[in-house]
């Protein structure tokens, strides 16, 4: 079968772990100078009809918290590459640097920060105020093994939501076919595993920096 991905950059995965960190909380994503890419898993009637009309709709629900992943790898540990119940689409969502810079900077972290907050009350007034989660896991290798390095998750609702799922949406390409096949690559040795070329990404605003947390690179 031919590795098909109509617009991420790939790279073979064993080329890509030379580079990464392997530590520390890192925005890992694929991203130029105006864009960044995130992924989301649906059952078939949401994605394929996202990939259709290259918005969310249909029976995409509003009224839920949606969350999205940067990372290719943290993706599919979520999804079981793909396979399990309600998560057999991946969709590859591209959307505009500005946007995910102002998530990251609306974002409330799902558990107390006394960094950020003075204490439990203002931080639970900041959760009922925000449209933006953010939560910290562990970052998992490709066969889901718990790694040091932390990968970033964000859940959208309200306003955020509608402007990343309709209004200022660029793309979204459903890459199913392309992880059902690097699912089959999934051998002892990884040597001829593909996955979307990432780069530790960093926001363009120290709010947002400040906001969540990241590691520094310097």
């Amino acid at each position: 079968m031919k590795t098909k991905t109509n617009k991420l950059k790939i790279k073979n995965y064993s080329e890509q772990i030379l580079v990464w960190p392997q530590s520390g909380r890192h925005i890992m994503a694929q991203f130029d100078e105006n864009n960044i890419t995130v992924y989301q898993a649906y059952r078939p009637e949401i994605g394929h009809y996202a990939a259709k009309n290259q918005n969310f709709g249909g029976a995409f629900s509003f009224s839920r918290m949606s969350w999205i992943k940067p990372n290719f790898l943290w993706m599919m540990y979520r999804s079981g590459w793909g396979t399990k119940q309600g998560q057999e689409v991946i969709l590859a969502v591209t959307i505009p640097r500005s946007l995910f810079d102002e998530i990251l900077q609306q974002a409330v972290h799902s558990s107390f920060t006394s960094t950020l907050y003075a204490d439990q009350d203002e931080w639970k007034q900041a959760v009922s105020l925000s449209n933006v989660r953010l939560q910290w896991d562990p970052d998992h290798d490709p066969h889901g093994k718990n790694l040091d390095r932390k990968a970033i998750q964000l859940g959208l609702r309200g306003d955020i939501l509608e402007r990343y799922a309709c209004s200022e949406v660029i793309q979204i390409e459903d890459i199913s076919d392309f992880v059902a096949e690097q699912r089959e690559n999934l051998n002892e040795q990884l040597n001829q595993l593909i996955t979307p070329e990432e780069h530790i990404y960093t926001p363009s605003t120290q709010e947002a920096i400040t906001r969540t947390g990241i590691t520094p690179t310097n």
